[in-house]
């Protein structure tokens, strides 16, 4: 009985959050960090330094009818414009809008959109698109497609609308 209290005990303490304090060094005069809950491995310390981006403009307007409208723009070029009202069916939210950034490689993207009872349907000269069909169909494919035409047609003349296929047999014999 004590050893399984004991093996609970140091269940709990091994499960325990680890806690890590900032140690400060004798030179500087910083106060300790609160200290710093985690439940891995600790994360890589980076040397590289995040870029602070400052926001040039960001306007919103919600009216009590349920539409809105608001512009975002930052310093660093990215740019994002909607506007919506529930003007769909069952008061759904029908959006249009744009937004337009500079690519790594140094290409302006703009893209429009809609979204409505038809989905997202984005506009852009950067988007894929598909290709044209790289060759014409060939004959026996066209062949099949009317015999599967004519195949139809001889069941509707018969008579025989009916979809359904056969059940297979639950009876089996020996193989001849």
């Amino acid at each position: 009985m004590k050893f399984l209290i004991l093996a609970c005990v140091a269940a709990v303490a091994v499960a325990a959050p680890q806690y890590s304090y900032g140690v400060p060094s004798a030179e500087s005069s910083e106060e300790v960090a609160a200290p710093q809950t985690s439940y891995g491995a600790p994360r890589a310390v980076s040397s590289e330094e995040v870029e602070f981006v400052p926001i040039l403009k960001d306007d919103r307007v919600h009216e009590e009818d349920g539409t809105y409208n608001f512009d975002f723009e930052a310093a660093n070029g990215i740019r994002f414009s909607q506007a919506g009202s529930p003007d769909g069916d069952d008061d759904a939210v029908i959006k249009a809008g744009e937004y337009s950034y500079t690519a790594p490689d140094g290409t302006p993207v703009v893209v429009k959109y809609v979204a409505d009872e038809n989905g997202f349907q984005p506009q852009s000269d950067v988007l894929p698109v598909a290709p044209a069909f790289p060759h014409p169909i060939p004959q026996f494919v066209l062949d099949q497609i009317a015999f599967a035409a004519e195949e139809d047609a001889a069941r509707a003349r018969a008579g025989d609308d009916s979809d359904e296929v056969a059940v297979p047999s639950t009876l089996y014999g020996r193989p001849n």
